[in-house]
């Protein structure tokens, strides 16, 4: 299959506009086709980026799409993104890569049986961000890792989303919402994850919609909206996690890594090019960091960019489905852990995926084949 890859997009909400944005200057990729089960959203959006306007069944079932982009909500992930494989595409999906993770697993050993590859968000973690940090800690330049914190806080999606109820249902929450970010760049600068042992909670406040033509609308909440979690990985590291609908204001740092000789400062997951910062005993004065990987000011659709590139490679891509099903396993575990007041042990592992030299997130120049730094099962 050669490039560009021909990219066809189920779901047109508000996450598509960051990659609409984006396809355009990423020449792997070609956007020939949009779906939604709103048609006039549909109309719309195809009309302003020039494709065509098709139905979900039309666009799954069209010989000129290559991959899949799927955008729906995270209770159709496994369905769209196993119709899509059973047409022939690939697949790259927005986070999460489903509800729970043996559908999830059936439709990655699908794609293996039919030679198809499935890749999932985040890619944000292939930006200059997450990939210097991962260069300083793999460096040593704060000695040996001992530990990770991540604190990510906000009072709640309903202040500036027009339709936010799916972040309250099954499949939404802080920690499949947001947990994604953090886990996946916990995993590419530890490796996996082997046992978990989470606490969640929610308050009985009343969430009202804040902006948009459902503003005023009160929101059911069925899922727990603060989560927090202590995760030891399968490198000896030791790493916790809080992501949280329920805090208006915080000092909190938001992502740092603890070394035998200093402190790392990760700059957000949920972004792509943030500075990264130091201080070791040597320099105990906080210092910024010159970006030294990843893809230099990229956005949305790099990951599925880097698949493309796979594809035409031969190579396994970073932003991968196996990858983004550890993520989700981590999650499912973290909340069966809440509910059986336990630690729980994580049956699968996933290897380190391979760091992003730095460069232009073009598409054109052939990315080189760093030297392995991964950890093993």
């Amino acid at each position: 299959m050669g490039l560009p890859l021909r990219v066809g997009i189920v779901g047109v909400g508000k996450i598509s506009e960051q990659y609409l944005a984006t396809l355009p200057s990423l020449p792997v990729l070609r956007l020939v086709a949009v779906a939604d089960l709103d048609a006039e959203r549909t109309e719309l959006v195809a009309a302003a980026h020039g494709v065509r306007a098709s139905t979900v069944d039309e666009l799954l079932a069209a010989p000129d799409v290559d991959v899949v982009l799927n955008l729906t909500i995270p209770s159709a992930h496994v369905e769209i993104g196993t119709r899509a494989l059973r047409a022939g595409k690939h697949v790259f999906a927005e986070k999460p890569l489903g509800l729970e993770p043996a559908s999830a697993q059936a439709m990655l050993d699908l794609a293996d049986s039919l030679g198809l590859r499935v890749g999932s968000a985040p890619d944000t973690v292939l930006g200059t961000g997450v990939q210097t940090a991962r260069v300083v800690v793999d460096s040593g330049a704060i000695g040996t890792p001992i530990a990770a914190s991540v604190f990510w806080s906000a009072p709640g999606h309903e202040r500036w989303h027009p339709s936010p109820a799916f972040y309250y249902q099954p499949g939404g929450g802080p920690l499949l919402d947001m947990g994604p970010y953090y886990l996946t760049a916990l995993v590419h600068l530890f490796g996996p994850v082997v046992r978990v042992y989470g606490r969640s909670t929610r308050s009985d406040r009343v969430r009202t919609i804040e902006t948009g033509p459902n503003a005023g609308t009160t929101l059911s909440v069925d899922v727990d909206t603060h989560v927090s979690a202590v995760l030891e990985h399968a490198g000896g590291v030791t790493s916790t996690i809080t992501v949280s609908f329920e805090i208006r204001r915080t000092r909190a740092p938001l992502f740092e890594v603890f070394g035998t000789g200093g402190t790392v400062a990760v700059p957000d997951p949920n972004m792509f090019s943030e500075s990264v910062e130091i201080a070791t005993d040597e320099d105990p004065e906080w210092r910024k960091v010159p970006e030294s990987a990843g893809y230099r000011d990229a956005t949305r659709g790099i990951g599925l960019a880097d698949l493309a590139e796979s594809v035409a490679d031969g190579r396994p891509h970073r932003a991968s489905g196996r990858l983004a099903l550890h993520v989700l396993e981590i999650m499912d575990a973290v909340l069966r852990s809440n509910a059986a007041h336990t630690a729980i042990e994580l049956e699968s592992r996933v290897e380190r995926p391979e760091p992003v030299p730095l460069r232009a997130p073009d598409g054109v120049e052939p990315l080189p084949s760093p030297a392995s730094n991964r950890t093993t099962s």
